[in-house]
């Protein structure tokens, strides 16, 4: 037999692959462990900065900022600056009286000794424009562009998409998570404020996306696409953000049939959310079931069963039984992310569209370090992404969801109060409105008193009585 014939069989093998996939991923986890701390970069080099995420360049993004959010972001990197002259001011008047600061070097003999310093003359694109208020939306730009290359704190200019085609602009702030950046499109786009509302990244070229989680920092993620990505943020509502905690029976009682899981009570759903998340440790789904494995490099997929664990997702070899012991590991969950795929049975030649990528989040385009899968129907890939998410956020996904719960139940009661109130004003406003109410008026048969029978009226003035 030819070598080139006996490494085909070899690579055929399905444990082969396996072992040569666990073979990468280890090499990439070592990978990413040597960069994971690099050395100290000197604070006075220059950095190159990436300040916007959906547009061309930064001026578009400022460009697209509401006049109010452009004067805070001015108002705010201005604050910044100043505190941190204020403190670089200190440090140098903090000397003692017998520290005395060391005299410029001027050289002898040299004609710029003997002739008196000149003071420079200020730049105008800079100083004129921090020193004078800016008027116009184009010296307001140009100010938050200097600013924002002299701040240390990371900030971003984020365009997000509408169900509806539209466009938000927000500046994110690296401190902020994603639930803080849902209130701000709240207030600006007056929406239900549903716990389902949720931050989509998509990523065309691997045609993939991921709801962010609400603990996430946005800023983060995003600083790890590439410099000219194509990749988006969507605000959508999503029913299936907290589906593990909504109907938890799905996910907990998966064995049974559907049938008999529509029928579970709001008790027993409690009960479910206590049992699996009240308790000291996190209880993540027993899941398992054949999906289908993309192989590296081709357009092959191959079943194989895999099974859900609290660290990770493990396959049952060949020839091996389900057993804790048999079972190899296929993937881990600290350093990877989860992502719903489209159109793979066209891209991929996948056997259904309902597939999931695992991968890191600093791969953005297609590499031999992800992992594709695939599943027969829709709601076995709910069963495994949200099952997923359970077992990598733990109970974290659980406080998410009583924060957004009190958020909204907060905002009904806050709504119902101003409603009554405004109900009120007008009911006041109408009753002013209409005058003072009219006198009734009185018959003259209903009158209570008759004047004296011999009452006779003088006559008019000037009358003669013939």
């Amino acid at each position: 037999m030819l070598p080139c014939e006996k490494q085909a069989e070899e690579m055929d093998d399905i444990d082969a692959m396996f072992s040569h996939l666990l073979g990468e991923m280890d090499h990439l986890s070592q990978s990413l462990t040597q960069t994971a701390d690099p050395p100290e970069a000197d604070p006075d080099s220059p950095k190159q900065h990436t300040f916007s995420i959906g547009f061309t360049d930064l001026n578009e993004s400022l460009n697209e900022l509401e006049d109010q959010d452009l004067d805070a972001l001015v108002a705010d990197l201005g604050s910044k600056t100043t505190t941190q002259e204020f403190s670089t001011y200190q440090e140098t008047d903090g000397l003692t009286d017998n520290q005395i600061a060391p005299p410029p070097v001027i050289p002898q003999g040299s004609e710029a000794a003997a002739a008196p310093s000149q003071p420079p003359k200020p730049a105008v694109s800079s100083t004129e424009l921090q020193t004078r208020q800016p008027q116009t939306k184009e010296d307001k730009i140009k100010l938050a562009l200097e600013k924002l290359k002299e701040a240390k704190v990371r900030k971003l200019i984020v365009k997000m998409l509408l169900s509806d085609g539209s466009s938000k602009t927000l500046m994110v702030e690296e401190s902020q998570t994603v639930r803080d950046v849902l209130d701000k499109l709240f207030e600006k786009t007056h929406c239900d404020r549903s716990i389902d509302w949720s931050l989509c990244e998509t990523n065309p070229e691997l045609q993939i996306e991921r709801g962010f989680e609400d603990h996430e920092y946005l800023v983060e993620p995003l600083s790890a696409w590439t410099r000219h990505s194509e990749n988006q943020i969507y605000f959508v509502s999503k029913p299936q953000k907290y589906v593990m905690f909504t109907d938890p029976q799905l996910f907990y009682m998966w064995k049974k049939k559907r049938e008999c899981l529509n029928g579970i009570n709001e008790h027993t759903k409690q009960l479910l959310i206590k049992e699996h998340f009240g308790g000291s440790a996190l209880i993540v789904p027993d899941l398992e079931g054949m999906l289908y494995l993309k192989e590296d490099g081709k357009k092959v997929w191959k079943p194989r069963y895999f099974m859900l664990r609290a660290s990770g997702i493990y396959y049952v070899p060949k020839g091996k039984t389900k057993s804790s012991s048999d079972l190899a590991c296929f993937v881990h969950f600290e350093n990877v992310n989860i992502y719903t795929s489209n159109n793979y049975r066209q891209k991929y030649k996948a056997p259904t569209n309902f597939g999931f990528v695992l991968k890191h989040p600093h791969i953005q385009k297609e590499s031999h370090y992800i992992k594709f899968l695939c599943c027969d129907n829709e709601h076995i890939l709910l069963l495994w992404v949200t099952a997923i998410r359970i077992a990598k956020y733990g109970t974290v996904l659980y406080k998410n969801y009583q924060a957004a719960v009190k958020r909204v139940s907060t905002l009904q009661i806050l709504n119902s109060v101003a409603l009554k109130d405004s109900s009120n004003s007008l009911g006041a406003q109408a009753n002013s409105l209409s005058g003072p109410s009219l006198p009734k008026a009185t018959n003259v048969e209903d009158y209570p008193y008759e004047p004296p029978p011999d009452f006779i009226p003088p006559p008019p003035p000037g009358y003669t009585n013939v």
